[in-house]
């Protein structure tokens, strides 16, 4: 009997249309002939998904008990007794009751695979083992039902239910997924358009790679090596060597253009691409995953061979090289790994990266022109090597002189030449080529017949003698230009390392002089480095790194001005000539960070002045009519109070009375949203916090709305946890929100306070049916003194807002805004959890 075939809709989220596909591809068999049969449907009451069911015949659930309730599962024996052609099975992940036959579902329909039933299923991405921790760290919701990947990637056909955020929200509103009550709840918690677009996008991922497993899979078992350009992959070459970062960013780039994936590949040999350098390795690793790549190490006696088969193994369409450094010889004997892999890559696509285009970007940054340095070699060794240079042939022709009949010419020569080397690794080429020379005319005078002259009998000694000194020379020469280049090589790399991080320090932070003067210090080893900022009597400092700080430029030793009234002074033993270009450039970084300074600081000024003339002209407008009003009503009523000659009746008296105390709260709390302002405007807020519950703090709140209060409906848990707060500020904060809900909400419509755990804080909102806020104004909704026209049925200076916001952000927590599914506005207030 073969096995039944599994066909998987997957999907990124509930309600995108998982069993209402699984249904109508029932019914279109079922139309065709097929016997198809549903073994587990769960509609969760949704009418179009009931009626997708039509005539298909539907196996009896059966009923399990446990713990004194009684569940219905899936009849797994009832379909095996019924044997059809395909079965219809919901929910693959679920989880079943205690005492039936398989713990999990997908494993009753294994069974039902094995018996030759073609099965039909669906799955959610969050129910994927793999992606069981990412979507709840997306969602703050752990998932409880999970299955292995393995079984969904087993299935024979894989097909995405797939719909926008934007849509399934829609559909989530018109109550086509979730009761009407449960709709606000599902649209604030799981199913914002944050969360969706990120589980689609999850959906999708893993979509994508399974079907590129497949095609892998395809290719092997056909035996197509050449590579299909499904998807665009650039492989690099990571080797570990200086400018590889800069190779690597580039096939980075070439990899974004195309809107493919990045791989580096290391290939562990002696030779090619390879180098010895274990801390730039690891550099390279950490940036390619930095840049959202994936790391390959590959082992290969040939560089090239190895690498063309990773990139053919990955279905590579580009491999990206760095141009090699090595001399020209080098390559002429060993080889190009560079030619190799173009005439291996076939039809991958080889690019090679010019070391002097990283160069010239550097260049263009930094505005350098660098001499060739020295040698960086210490006094200690200078010293060293030059008595060596002078004590070591004199010793070995003492030493040698006793053993002439021991040793012939060639020995002797060796001996020197070692000498030569040892004095050039020490000291460089001046003191080996004059130990070579002192070697030579000690080996002529001592050791070459006729002795004791410089007069040579035999042409072969003669001969001897000049290779020696050649030799010697060549090695010094060697020996000098490595370590010369290792003098340029570091001082390049100190040089882009120190100007890469002065770029990154001035535009990271808002404020970078300080962190600049501190790097200079730190680069050039210095003991004090400082701005200082000429005023009308003194100088005075505006940042400085080391001590003494200088109390003026003449107390420095080098003096570099930025601006008209600023000048950068350096004091230290680490300053060189060839220091002074990458100095310079500091100084033009320095510069701007002074002009930034200055920007941001009449920035403020001017900030600060809008916003005392913004605040001014509002409360003026506020003053002359929205306080002016009640105070109007207020008068209007004490005056007719006190009038003798008219008698008014009880009634009359009871309407002015009530006219009085409502302006009056109503005057209150407007001086009160007014001075709240002046407090958050004028940092003069004082918190007091204590651990909390909200549904302590939200009666309180709505009771000083008085009768305006009844019409709001709450639904905040006890069982929440609890808040850190200032309960008193808080109060306030809710009591402005649902105020302001309350009068742009129509009379006969209820406003909503809500509570819930999301994650790690507790959000409280606000619900409201009123008109809602258009999408231009919601980015100013929470300024000071915004009217929003006159469609509110409340009266105020627009200050409610503004003080909610104020106050919660105090207590480190945000408002955020939403509309509200068929009309209105929802306020979110985001609560920190207090500690346990």
């Amino acid at each position: 009997m073969s096995r039944g075939t599994l066909r998987i809709y997957l999907g990124a989220a509930p309600g995108v249309g998982k069993t209402y596909a699984m249904l109508n591809e029932g019914r279109r068999r079922a139309q065709r002939g097929t016997d198809v049969v549903v073994g587990f449907v769960e509609t969760h009451g949704r009418p179009t998904t009931a009626a997708q069911l039509g005539d298909l015949e539907v196996v009896p659930r059966k009923r399990v008990s446990y713990r004194g309730s009684d569940f219905e599962e899936m009849d797994a024996d009832a379909v095996l007794e019924r044997k059809p052609s395909v079965a219809l099975i919901d929910e693959l992940a679920h989880t079943n009751v205690p005492g039936s036959r398989n713990e999990k579902r997908w494993e009753d329909v294994e069974e039902l695979l094995e018996a030759g039933i073609n099965v039909i299923s669906t799955v959610n991405v969050q129910h994927l083992e793999s992606m069981n921790d990412v979507v709840s760290e997306i969602t703050g919701i752990d998932q409880q039902e999970t299955l292995p990947d393995a079984v969904v990637r087993s299935a024979d056909q894989i097909e995405l239910v797939d719909m926008t955020p934007e849509a399934l929200r829609r559909r989530m509103a018109h109550g086509n997924i979730y009761a009407p009550e449960k709709v606000d709840a599902a649209l604030a918690n799981y199913f914002r358009p944050g969360n969706l677009g990120a589980l689609r996008e999850l959906a999708l991922m893993w979509v994508a790679d399974h079907a590129d497993d497949a095609l892998q899979a395809y290719r092997v078992a056909h035996g197509i090596g050449a590579p299909w350009e499904t998807r665009e992959r650039v492989v690099v070459a990571v080797t570990g060597a200086p400018r590889g970062d800069d190779v690597i960013r580039r096939a980075s780039r070439v990899a974004m253009r195309s809107h493919g994936e990045l791989i580096g590949v290391h290939v562990r040999s002696t030779d090619g691409l390879v180098t010895a350098d274990s801390s730039g390795l690891a550099d390279q690793r950490q940036l390619i995953a930095e840049l959202g790549g994936e790391y390959r190490e590959v082992a290969g006696g040939e560089v090239a061979e190895a690498l063309v088969q990773c990139a053919r193994a990955e279905n590579a369409t580009q491999i990206v090289l760095g141009a090699s450094r090595r001399p020209r010889w080098v390559e002429l004997l060993r080889g190009s790994v560079i030619n190799a892999v173009i005439r291996a890559s076939g039809p991958i696509d080889v690019h090679v990266i010019s070391p002097e285009s990283a160069a010239s970007d550097e260049a263009d940054i930094s505005g350098l022109h660098r001499s060739r340095p020295a040698i960086l070699i210490s006094r200690r060794r200078r010293v060293a090597a030059w008595s060596i240079a002078v004590a070591g042939p004199l010793g070995l022709t003492l030493v040698l002189a006793q053993l002439r009949s021991t040793f012939a010419l060639p020995s002797e020569l060796l001996a020197f030449l070692l000498i030569v080397v040892v004095v050039a690794a020490l000291g460089g080429f001046v003191p080996a080529a004059a130990s070579a020379v002192l070697g030579f005319g000690l080996v002529n005078w001592f050791f070459t017949p006729p002795f004791y002259t410089f007069t040579i009998d035999e042409a072969e000694n003669l001969l001897a003698l000049i290779i020696f000194l050649v030799v010697a020379g060549v090695v010094g020469a060697l020996v000098d230009v490595a370590g010369r280049r290792t003098a340029e090589a570091q001082r390049a790399r100190a040089e882009a390392e120190t100007l890469a991080a002065l770029g990154g320090t001035l535009a990271a932070l808002d404020d970078p002089l300080p962190e600049l003067v501190a790097q200079l210090r730190a680069a050039f080893d210095l003991d004090v480095v400082a701005v200082l900022q000429r005023g009308d009597a003194a100088w005075t400092v505006e940042a400085s790194a080391g001590t003494p700080v200088p109390a003026k430029p003449d107390d420095c030793d080098l003096r570099i001005p930025l601006q008209e009234r600023n000048v950068l002074v350096l004091s230290g033993e680490g300053i060189r000539q060839e220091d002074l270009t990458v100095l310079h450039s500091f100084a033009g970084q320095l510069r701007l960070a002074v002009e930034r300074r200055q920007l941001q600081a009449n920035a403020q000024r001017a900030e600060h002045l809008e916003e005392a003339n913004e605040l001014r002209t509002a409360l003026l407008a506020a003053v002359s009519h929205d306080l002016r009003t009640p105070l109007s009503s207020i008068k209007a009523s004490v005056t007719s109070l006190l009038q003798r000659d008219v008698v008014w009746t009880q009634h009359a008296i009871r309407e002015f009375l009530e006219t009085i105390d409502e302006e009056t709260d109503r005057l209150n709390h407007l001086v009160g949203n007014l001075l709240d302002m002046s407090r958050l405007q004028t940092g003069a807020l004082q918190l007091v916090l204590r651990d909390v519950g909200l549904e302590e703090i939200v009666p309180g709140a709505l009771g000083s709305l008085a009768e305006r209060g009844e019409r709001v409906k709450i639904e905040v848990p006890e069982t929440l946890a609890r808040v850190r707060v200032d309960a008193a500020l808080l109060e306030r904060a809710i009591a402005n929100l649902v105020d302001n809900a309350l009068a742009w909400s129509p009379d006969d419509a209820q406003v909503r306070v809500e509570g819930a755990e999301v994650g790690d804080h507790i959000e409280l909102r606000v619900v409201d049916r009123g008109p809602g806020i258009a999408p231009e104004d919601k980015v100013r909704v929470f300024q000071p003194f915004q009217r929003f026209g006159d469609r509110s049925n409340g009266t105020g200076v627009g200050l409610g807002l503004a003080v909610a916001r104020g106050f919660v952000q105090a207590m480190h927590g945000t408002i955020l805004l939403d509309d509200t599914p068929g009309g209105g506005t929802t306020m979110v207030v985001q609560l920190p959890k207090a500690p346990v």
